[in-house]
């Protein structure tokens, strides 16, 4: 008989664990930090074979992308969390003197953290840096379709971190639908916008806030300005990495006829140099999650104009790095969010157009531009709206702690990294402090007499 405690139980006791006043102070956020970071330091290797048996992943792809970038982001906050945590001064009105104001961060308490599978390190640890340095209790609900990563999580977490404010709880649509029915104070999920909204209508029935970290299909624009093979590089790696299953990653180019044609040989040749002749060949060359995923992808690959790539392989979830080109604007690789090594090159008449088709659809999670045009530039950033702007390069703004990272609209609401992370866990607290003598609020007691109304009505002109 399985013994596990039941998930109210569970949570429950993670609550009290919270209402305990454990996770508080600041030395006990530096030692979960600080375990966060031994943990994936010291059990790297079974992160690596995960991720490998997960996703097909290179290790050196895992460090970069998943291990490495949770580390920086522990790093930055250990060495920046007392000064973040210091009460924000914040200037008093003279009619208001004596007095002293200012802006706390306190914890908002128990903490649900959803992950999909793409990035099932990354997207399950990094939030969960935010909400142990804002002295959060936290569930982690790291995804089922990445099944030996949530095993290792299950496993070995609960040695580095409190398990009486940490817990792992794994599981499918049963596990997540039991956790959304309780009562949370934050709950942070990543993934698609269909899930959002059960999670977001959930959250509702007990007014609880949530981060919504989504996708989209993030354009990416290419002029004659720019040294197209160098472009091509950039684009491939960004759209290629995990087989295309990132988020923020190129989802369709928008180019001038001439440019594209040049672009597709330089994609040609950008995608042999970093995957060879035949990537199916390379331990450098991800695979695609599962076989509903798979199915979709080939659909989309197989009824589109392949000018690179095309080949698949169901036995192994393999497909090629795939560009298409004489792709119309009403066909279904421009209907959906690809999420895969599909890459759709649309022809556009100029900047104008452009833009007109970005803003046509939803706002992306990211927008790439590959412009020396100033005017270019700037339009891109006033134009349009996205969750975040990339000139010459892709998906590397993640591995920015300094830059928030967050979607607009059906991309997302909400976002975090770095000090933005201790904010989005965090409930800022408004603190005022006035002595009781000398008591200068009596000039605002009633009763109202005319020439109390009268300074009564300059007070407010002076303080708006």
């Amino acid at each position: 008989m399985d013994s596990t405690p039941a998930i109210p139980e569970l949570i429950s006791a993670v609550r009290h664990g919270f209402d305990s006043g454990r996770t508080l102070s600041l030395r006990w956020r530096l030692e979960q930090l600080t375990g966060l970071r031994d943990f994936l330091l010291e059990r790297g290797p079974e992160l690596e074979r995960a991720l490998r048996d997960d996703l097909a992943k290179n290790p050196s792809e895992s460090q970069l992308t998943e291990i490495g970038v949770v580390l920086a982001e522990v790093s930055h906050t250990i060495s920046n969390l007392t000064s973040w945590l210091r009460p924000r001064s914040v200037r008093v009105p003279l009619a208001l003197a004596p007095a002293s104001a200012s802006v706390m961060l306190e914890p908002l308490g128990v903490v649900l953290i959803i992950s999909p599978w793409n990035y099932p390190v990354q997207l399950l640890l990094a939030p969960l840096v935010g909400a142990l340095a804002a002295g959060n209790a936290v569930v982690l609900k790291p995804s089922e379709l990445a099944p030996a990563t949530s095993a290792v999580m299950a496993r070995y977490l609960p040695r580095y971190l409190d398990s009486r404010s940490v817990i792992v709880v794994e599981g499918a649509v049963d596990e997540t639908t039991e956790l959304l029915a309780e009562r949370f104070d934050h709950i942070f999920y990543t993934g698609n916008s269909r899930v959002a909204r059960i999670v977001a209508a959930a959250a509702a029935k007990n007014l609880t806030p949530v981060t919504l970290e989504l996708g989209g299909k993030s354009p990416v624009y290419v002029d004659e300005t720019v040294d197209v093979d160098a472009a091509a590089r950039r684009i491939a790696w960004g759209k290629f990495l995990n087989a295309g299953q990132t988020c923020v990653a190129p989802d369709y180019v928008l180019a001038t006829p001439d440019v594209a044609g040049r672009l597709v040989e330089a994609l040609r040749k950008a995608i042999g140099s970093l995957y060879g002749h035949d990537p199916r060949n390379t331990a450098d060359y991800g695979r695609i999650v599962n076989d509903a995923q798979f199915g979709r992808l080939s659909a989309l690959a197989e009824a589109g104009n392949a000018a690179i790539g095309g080949r698949t392989d169901a036995s192994e979830r393999y497909i090629e790095p795939t560009v298409l080109t004489e792709v119309n604007r009403s066909d279904d690789v421009m209907a959906q969010e690809i999420f895969g090594p599909i890459l759709p090159i649309v022809t556009v008449t100029g900047l104008d157009d452009a833009i007109a088709y970005i803003r046509s659809g939803d706002k992306p999670l990211a927008l790439y531009a590959f412009t020396d045009d100033k005017t270019a530039r700037r339009r891109f950033l006033t134009e349009t709206s996205s969750g975040a702007v990339g000139f010459g390069v892709t998906v590397a703004q993640l591995s920015i702690p300094g830059l928030p990272f967050g979607g607009v609209g059906e991309s997302g609401t909400g976002s975090y990294h770095g000090k933005r992370s201790l904010e989005t866990f965090s409930h800022e607290k408004a603190v005022l402090s006035k002595p009781l003598s000398p008591d200068t609020l009596q000039l605002v007691y009633p009763p109202y007499t005319p020439k109390r109304s009268s300074f009564i009505r300059g007070l407010l002109r002076r303080l708006s």
